[in-house]
């Protein structure tokens, strides 16, 4: 095999977009957003800089007026105080955190995730010498009758849901996520809401409930994606006030705390204009402009794509006679400097599967749709 095919180490997410950070091109594969970040909220960080008393250690559990902005924020869905909110370095910390803590409290865990899955989710347990079982969906829904099964023969005590999803932008209905809360009421396991792109929707808000009585609901979130600013890495999660106590401990020990400057900031920002304000209602366009835009190409080209209802990627399979996403992927960046990522990183059975992040400017969509002509006429 051409050593351009061996499959690195490590993400295959970090590897194809250290392509583009390294020797440029046009990045579709990490989902870093493309759009910059609200001018207000960096005006408040220039400012805040210059404070020469800002640049210490923060209160580990998050800086106080981000907390009590979040406890506002939620009051309408659940009494959340102080006691039930973390702030971490970004949603893979929360969960990072949380699967620590489960671990700890159940000794070894089942889990079980919807494939396609985020990398987070089955490479813990991977890392942990713990179990992953993919739950794969059928035209987008899930069978109930066969997911309680697979609950039941693995012994699942860890249930992700990720709403609208990463790779697949799939929403959840509440159907589905009040069938799944009542499953681990009946099977007794934990389940982790990973809503980092629930502002992102393109049609209706997803249903997600956040529940501090549930004692096996965790609710993570971050402002990476709200804000478009990934790299500021500011993330939180909701809990029983029971396991946050204790999970507050082990932070302690690990992340600390997440940098004094960049939540002072953003609890001033949110402070004047809120979490979910005008900068997001224009986001929410612009990322569905890309995505429609992106979407037309992909579908012209070939390719196909099942239904996705938000998030900032489209999960498509390739146009025949194209078989190998990695190979793919490779040869799209070599031949044309577009970066995607294979389906494989995601799915056991997304071999003939890649994923490809719209949340660009559409500027660069565009760029990013005639390599990808360029490359495919080629075949031709």
């Amino acid at each position: 095999m051409d050593d351009k095919y061996k499959m690195p180490d490590g993400s295959l997410i970090s590897f194809f977009s250290n392509k583009v950070k390294q020797f440029g091109g046009i990045n579709l594969a990490q989902g870093i957003p493309g759009f910059t970040p609200p001018e207000k909220l960096l005006k408040k960080l220039s400012k805040i800089a210059t404070n020469p008393n800002i640049h210490q250690y923060a209160p580990g559990i998050g800086n106080f007026t981000l907390l009590d902005k979040l406890c506002d924020h939620y009051k309408e869905k659940t009494p959340l105080t102080r006691d039930h909110l973390l702030i971490v370095q970004g949603a893979t910390e929360a969960v990072t955190l949380i699967y620590l803590y489960l671990k700890q409290l159940t000794g070894k865990l089942n889990v079980l995730g919807f494939d396609p899955v985020y990398e987070s989710y089955n490479n813990l347990p991977h890392f942990f010498n713990d179990a992953f079982t993919p739950f794969y969906l059928i035209n987008g829904s899930i069978d109930f009758s066969e997911l309680e099964k697979s609950i039941i023969e693995n012994k699942i005590n860890l249930v992700f849901i990720n709403s609208p999803g990463n790779p697949l932008g799939k929403v959840f209905t509440k159907t589905e996520v009040d069938t799944i809360i009542r499953l681990s009421e009946k099977h007794n396991f934990y389940i982790i809401i990973d809503a980092v792109y629930r502002e992102l929707y393109f049609k209706q808000p997803p249903y997600i409930p956040i529940d501090i009585n549930n004692y096996r609901l965790f609710y993570v979130n971050s402002f990476s994606k709200l804000f478009s600013i990934t790299g500021w890495r500011v993330g939180y999660f909701i809990c029983h006030a029971e396991h946050m106590k204790k999970i507050r401990s082990m932070h302690d020990y690990t992340g600390l705390c997440v940098a004094s400057p960049i939540q002072t900031a953003l609890s001033e920002y949110i402070s004047e204009e809120g979490i979910v304000n005008n900068y997001v209602t224009k986001l929410r366009e612009k990322l569905k402009t890309s995505f429609d835009t992106l979407h037309k190409a992909l579908t012209d080209f070939d390719f196909e794509i099942p239904p996705i209802d938000g998030g900032y990627f489209i999960w498509a399979k390739l146009p025949k006679p194209h078989d190998d996403g990695f190979r793919f992927a490779i040869d799209l960046y070599e031949q044309e400097k577009v970066a995607i990522i294979p389906g494989i990183h995601f799915s056991a059975k997304g071999k003939e599967y890649v994923r490809f992040n719209a949340a660009r400017e559409l500027s660069e969509i565009e760029a990013g749709i005639a390599g990808i002509k360029k490359f495919l006429k080629k075949d031709e």
